[in-house]
C-alpha cells in the first residue's frame, strides 16, 4: 500500500513524523537507492527498499490491540522512574511492543487499552472526550436514590447502584456504584463525594467506549478481534459504538 514516506518512517520507529520530514528535506532518505527530497513522495513499505538516516525501514509490524485488566498499584505505563510495577509486569512473554493509550490512576484498577498502532492511538487521544468511560466506584457508606440523582446532576455523570460484589446488599457497609462519565469528571466526582462525607475508596474502569474488561482476569489481557477494533474506530468518528460493550 502506497503511503507518505514520513508516515512509514515514523511507524517504523526511526523518527517522529516531523523529524522524518526533516530527514527527507535534507536528502537523508532513499527509496530503492534513489535520494528523495519531496515531502509528498509515497512508497510501499512492503515492496520498496526505504532507507532513512542510514537505517533500513523494515516491513510494517503486525498491528495488535489489547484490553488489559490492570490491578491497583500498577503504573499505567511501560516504565516508571520510581521503580514501581508497570504494565510490563502484566505483559511478560508478549512478543509485540505495545503502548497504553490514555492513563488510568495508580490506585485504580480495570481497563487499559494498548496497541502498536500509532495512528489509532493518536486518533484516540485527540478524540478521547467522545468515549464514555464506565467505572465501578466504591464509596464510604451508602448513597440514597435522591443523592444519586442530585449528585449525578451536579457532577455531570450518571450514577446507579449495582449488585454488591463483596457483601450481601443489605449488609454492605460501603457500597459500589456504576458511574458513567467523561474522563475529566473524575476529580470533580471525588471532590463532591468527599464533601458529602462519602469519599471514594476504590475505582475500577470496566468500560471505555465500546470496549469492556468483562471476562478478563485481573492482571491478564485479551486480544481484540477485528470487529471490536472497527467498533472503536466507528466510536471515534462519533458514530454508534461510543457507548456500550464489545
Amino acid at each position: 500500500m502506497q503511503e507518505r514516506l514520513q508516515k512509514i518512517i515514523a511507524r517504523a520507529g526511526i523518527a517522529s513524523r516531523r523529524h522524518a520530514e526533516q530527514l527527507i528535506r535534507s536528502g537523508q532518505v532513499r527509496v530503492n537507492g534513489r535520494v528523495v527530497t519531496a515531502l509528498g513522495t509515497k512508497a510501499d513499505a512492503a515492496t520498496d527498499r526505504i532507507e532513512a538516516a542510514g537505517r533500513v525501514v523494515r516491513g510494517a509490524e503486525r498491528r495488535v490491540y489489547l484490553v488489559l485488566n490492570k490491578p491497583p498499584e500498577i503504573v499505567s505505563a511501560m516504565a516508571d522512574p520510581e521503580g514501581r510495577k508497570t504494565l510490563k509486569n502484566c505483559l511478560r512473554g508478549f512478543p509485540a511492543r505495545v503502548y497504553p493509550v490514555g492513563n488510568l490512576e495508580y490506585t485504580a484498577s480495570g481497563l487499559v487499552f494498548l496497541t502498536n498502532d500509532g495512528d489509532l492511538a493518536a486518533k484516540m487521544l485527540k478524540r478521547w472526550g467522545v468515549l464514555e468511560q464506565v467505572y465501578l466506584v466504591k464509596v464510604k457508606g451508602m448513597l440514597t436514590l435522591e443523592e444519586l440523582e442530585r449528585l449525578g446532576k451536579e457532577i455531570g455523570v450518571r450514577m446507579k447502584t449495582v449488585r454488591q460484589p463483596d457483601a450481601a446488599r443489605r449488609r454492605a457497609a460501603n457500597y459500589w456504584y456504576e458511574v458513567r462519565m467523561q474522563d475529566t469528571k473524575k476529580d470533580e466526582m471525588r471532590n463532591v463525594l468527599f464533601r458529602e462525607r462519602h469519599p471514594v475508596e476504590k475505582m475500577k474502569r470496566v468500560g471505555l467506549g465500546p470496549l469492556t474488561v468483562e471476562g478478563v482476569v485481573e492482571g491478564r489481557y485479551e486480544m481484540l478481534r477485528d470487529s471490536e477494533v472497527e467498533k472503536l474506530e466507528k466510536a471515534l468518528r462519533g458514530g454508534k459504538g461510543s457507548k456500550g460493550n464489545k
